[in-house]
């Protein structure tokens, strides 16, 4: 069973005016570390596909800046090639790309090098003139962690945090290291920006999936009376990963799947499924909520963490018929690493709404597929009437069971039950199923365009602040402070396989069992 959503007649998506609703101050972006992975993977074709689309202001600029030399003509090559090449489900079309190389510039120099940020500054009133960007400008920091408080402090140095138009700075995580480093790191930037200027991003509030969590349960009258404690058993949240560590062994044995998802994504994501109404739709209350909900999280005791997070680490083993070294087999990873490569939570949230309702987290890297989901089980009816038809036999019915599917397809899933054809009164499970793809017939835009575009546009709706930052690493911390003077049997799970046996039992003594995406 599939939900078909009927588009309006006559409309061409490019030409829908709801898409132009929303219109996008002129300009200029200044992108530090523009020779890296993630500029030339997702900011670049991102800004590429907001531009053909028209989605953006034509007084537009970019500036990439790095320590690698070139010319202004041959950092537009070179993006070319990435964007060509990593550009998402849409298509290039060479006379735009002509156009929107002539928005590329590249200014050479290194972070802690203030004549960088002259050269930058320069630039700048440059493009003011030349492109018309009316003195606006977005600072990306697409750099190393370390780098972050340096370079906003050199930013404030040499009052690029002024201008004629708006300035503003996006941070990318991990925003920290843990708790006292995160609340260090603000206040270096609350120096220079006032906290409505900065924008930490976390891509998968961009994703549409976590998007439309909201516009689910706060648009629709038939779904938000059943969202407490009363009607939902538990939640589980998953983010699975099938590749391992991909060539970044030496950041990753430093960071560990606890803080590089945990932390960040799957905390926002817990907050968003999870928060009160917001009395309006707009960046603040939205984003109290979300804050309100993080600060409502148990904060585990020392004696707890045993209980209620576990640690996992991958040793060698085989995905998709390919065997795949352990994770201290990895290049630049040490040979006796106590790195959690899975880390599974069970956290509790104190609050009216879900006392007492479990909230299951798990991240992982090599396990046997890549899915990120959300599965909200609710609870059975008081009284079971009928039975359930399976291949083995009957068993009494399974409750009901709504997925929120965030990746590799976005959508969302409900199951319930209905009887079998034939006599007799069995029922079986059957799938309500929606998937933007086919029910929308268009592509959803990257959660890097989602983002970019509402920073561009001044929304800080899907991006995080503050307090609700520290709250995140709060939760996570007795865990870290815990596992960091653990001596772990490490590796206890093989690649290719759903996790240690320790993460199972956790949910056992719930009388629970994880589900399989």
């Amino acid at each position: 069973m599939s939900v078909v959503v009927q588009p309006l007649p006559d409309v061409n998506p490019l030409q829908d005016s709801l898409r132009f609703d929303r219109r996008v101050p002129p300009c200029a972006i200044v992108i530090f570390g523009a020779s890296g992975d993630l500029s030339k993977r997702k900011l670049l074709p991102s800004l590429y596909r907001l531009f053909y689309e028209r989605r953006i202001s034509s007084s537009f600029a970019v500036i990439g800046s790095s320590r690698t030399p070139m010319s202004d003509d041959v950092f537009r090559d070179r993006m070319k090639e990435s964007v060509s090449k990593f550009l998402e489900d849409a298509p290039f079309d060479e006379d735009v790309w002509q156009s929107f190389a002539q928005c590329l510039f590249y200014v050479p120099g290194d972070l802690a090098n203030p004549e960088s940020y002259e050269d930058i500054k320069r630039k700048l009133g440059q493009v003011e003139k030349t492109n018309e960007t009316a003195g606006n400008a977005l600072f990306y920091l697409s750099t190393q962690p370390s780098y972050y408080a340096e370079a906003i402090l050199e930013l404030g140095k040499h009052d690029l945090q002024k201008g004629s138009g708006w300035r503003r700075v996006i941070i990318e995580k991990p925003f920290g290291h843990d708790l006292t480093s995160a609340r260090k790191l603000n206040d270096e930037i609350h120096k220079v920006f006032d906290e409505s200027a900065i924008y930490r991003i976390d891509h998968y509030l961009g994703k549409e999936t976590v998007q439309n969590i909201l516009a689910f349960r706060f648009g629709n009258g038939i779904f938000e009376p059943l969202w407490n404690r009363r009607y939902i058993d538990y939640l589980q949240i998953t983010a699975a990963e099938s590749i391992g560590v991909e060539g970044r062994g030496a950041y990753y044995q430093e960071a560990g799947a606890l803080r590089d998802m945990i932390q960040n994504h799957l905390s926002q994501v817990m907050a968003t499924v999870s928060m009160e109404p917001p009395t309006v739709f707009d960046a603040n209350n939205v984003r109290d909520e979300r804050a309100k909900l993080l600060r409502s999280v148990r904060i585990m005791k020392p004696e707890d963490v045993p209980k209620y997070a576990v640690s996992g680490q991958y040793g060698p083993g085989k995905i998709g018929g390919q065997d795949v070294p352990g994770f201290r087999e990895e290049p630049s990873v040490d040979k006796n690493a106590q790195t959690d490569t899975y880390a599974a939570v069970t956290f509790f949230v104190d609050n009216w709404r879900w006392a007492g309702v479990p909230f299951y987290v798990r991240t992982g890297k090599r396990m046997p597929k890549r899915v990120t989901d959300i599965a909200i089980q609710f609870k059975g009816p008081p009284l079971g009437l009928f039975s359930q038809e399976t291949r083995t036999g009957l068993r009494e019915a399974r409750p009901n069971l709504l997925v929120l599917r965030i990746q590799p397809e976005e959508g969302i899933s409900l199951r319930f039950l209905s009887k079998s054809p034939g006599s007799g009164m069995r029922v079986r499970p059957v799938s309500m199923d929606f998937n933007y793809g086919s029910s929308f017939g268009e592509r959803s835009p990257t959660a890097y365009e989602t983002l970019l575009l509402d920073a561009m546009a001044g929304d800080p709706t899907l991006y995080t602040r503050q307090d609700m930052v520290e709250a995140s690493w709060q939760i996570v911390q007795p865990i870290l402070d815990l596992w960091a003077n653990t001596k772990f049997d490490f590796p206890n799970y093989p690649a290719g396989s759903w996790g240690p046996k320790a993460s199972d039992e956790m949910l056992a003594r719930q009388g629970h069992v994880w589900r399989i995406p």
